[in-house]
């Protein structure tokens, strides 16, 4: 049994769901179909929440019945029959009753996930009542009935794995299963998601969970890219990653892939293959454990990130010292990025700045601070640091005119990741395209 998942771009228009129907049927393989929402709805749902939650109710009104009005427009387009429009016409009517509801009664963030999840059942539902209309066989599964997060919203795997196989089981001689991305329940049962871009994790994670020959990732872009293609030019796609490879891209920016959906693969050794709906034929990105290849694979770059270094004479020659500054970042649940040290100084990078200021206050207590806001990490991965001569080498050359804040340098074997002002991105994006890649 194999695992697709769907983005929003791809089912975001009726034409397209039909080419997606094309897709999950091209095959006798036994199939289970991860569905994003529509595009543009979750951030219209977003919206809507925003609306709520700042006492908006006339703002949220409107939001609603624009997004309403945009699946009124989308289904007749999708369907043929009568009785097929008159169905997904219930189906809406149903769910935009359910938002309209939510006017009326006091907002809270439970109710919020509510409304969040609304877009994938959505989409699974039109999808599914266009299978009806075509006599496709296919079964409806609801993620709420098997997916699941911890207090910690870790997903729980062991728990995915035993519902899930137990609700295929219901269905003998059945080779298509249609189910939503992003959306969960959590230990308190209440309906809950895997955060933005959480649909790449779900597939990952009922890849994992059924032990699939394969978890196929469609976009709208053949693969992942060796750079940025939105704003660098002549890049191209890569054949094969290796998981350590493909996680680093993920984390440090590469849009294609949620950063978490590489960890169940990778634990149960289910090959990922990023593909593109609109161009179906094309190679993509295959992602399993072990490539051949070595030296620079690509290069992607993670904004929006803070630096902050603490100095303190004390340092010097103090065991504790970093515990210390780590316990700060602990309390306040607040990742680091990169990490540089010297003898008197440590410089760290985090990207969530929602308790910066007590953070800082804090640190205070062992030395002086410096906060650098509006960086960004340039992360170059590939099998280069004991493989491949020159590799940091050309990444330098290439980075020459570029003021350079941080470096960090053998981590990981797969990465180098550099540091600097979100003002020089582009051009030194460009120039180590230009710089590290062997163009024909």
């Amino acid at each position: 049994m194999k695992v697709m998942k769907f983005g929003g771009t791809s089912v975001g228009k009726p034409e397209r769901m039909h080419q997606v129907k094309d897709l999950v049927t091209a095959s006798d393989e036994p199939t289970i179909v991860v569905l994003s929402a529509l595009s543009g709805t979750t951030n219209a749902l977003v919206s809507i929440g925003e609306a709520l939650a700042a006492a908006d109710r006339i703002l949220a009104k409107e939001r609603i019945d624009a997004l309403h009005a945009h699946y009124l427009d989308f289904y007749p387009q999708l369907l043929e029959t009568e009785k097929a429009r008159k169905k997904a016409e219930a189906i809406i009517k149903e769910h935009f009753e359910f938002l309209n509801i939510i006017l009326k009664i006091s907002f809270n963030e439970a109710i919020n996930r509510d409304i969040l999840a609304q877009g994938e059942l959505l989409s699974t539902k039109l999808f599914y009542t266009l299978l009806e209309e075509l006599e496709i066989p296919a079964v409806f599964l609801v993620a709420l009935d098997f997916m699941s997060i911890d207090e910690n919203s870790e997903p729980e795997l062991g728990k995915i794995s035993e519902k899930l196989k137990a609700i295929l089981a219901q269905h003998p001689g059945e080779k298509l299963f249609i189910t939503q991305g992003y959306i969960c329940k959590n230990h308190r049962n209440e309906v809950d998601n895997l955060k933005r871009g959480g649909s790449d994790y779900t597939a990952s994670l009922i890849a994992a969970a059924i032990n699939a020959s394969v978890c196929e990732i469609w976009t709208d872009i053949d693969g992942m890219h060796n750079n940025d293609p939105r704003i660098v030019d002549k890049t191209r796609p890569i054949a094969e990653l290796s998981f350590d490879e493909a996680a680093e891209l993920a984390y440090f920016g590469a849009k294609i892939l949620h950063p978490a959906s590489i960890w169940p693969a990778q634990q149960y050794n289910v090959p990922v293959r990023l593909l593109n709906t609109m161009d179906p034929q094309a190679h993509g990105t295959l992602i399993k454990a072990d490539v051949e290849t070595k030296g620079v694979k690509a290069i992607a770059a993670k904004d929006g990130i803070t630096a902050i270094k603490i100095k303190s004479s004390r340092m010097l020659l103090a065991y504790g010292f970093l515990r210390r500054v780590f316990e700060i970042f602990e309390k306040y649940k607040t990742p680091i990025d990169m990490i540089t040290t010297s003898e008197v100084a440590v410089s760290v990078t985090i990207d969530d700045t929602s308790h910066l200021k007590a953070i800082i206050q804090e640190l205070e207590t062992l030395g002086s601070v410096e906060v650098d806001q509006n960086q960004t990490i340039i992360c170059i991965v590939g099998n280069m640091v004991s493989e491949t001569r020159g590799a940091i080498k050309s990444v330098m050359d290439s980075l020459v005119d570029f003021p350079i804040r941080m470096v960090s340098y053998g981590g990981s074997r797969h990465n180098v990741s550099l540091l600097l002002d979100t003002k020089y991105k582009k051009e030194a994006l460009q120039s180590l395209n230009e710089g590290v890649f062997q163009w024909d």
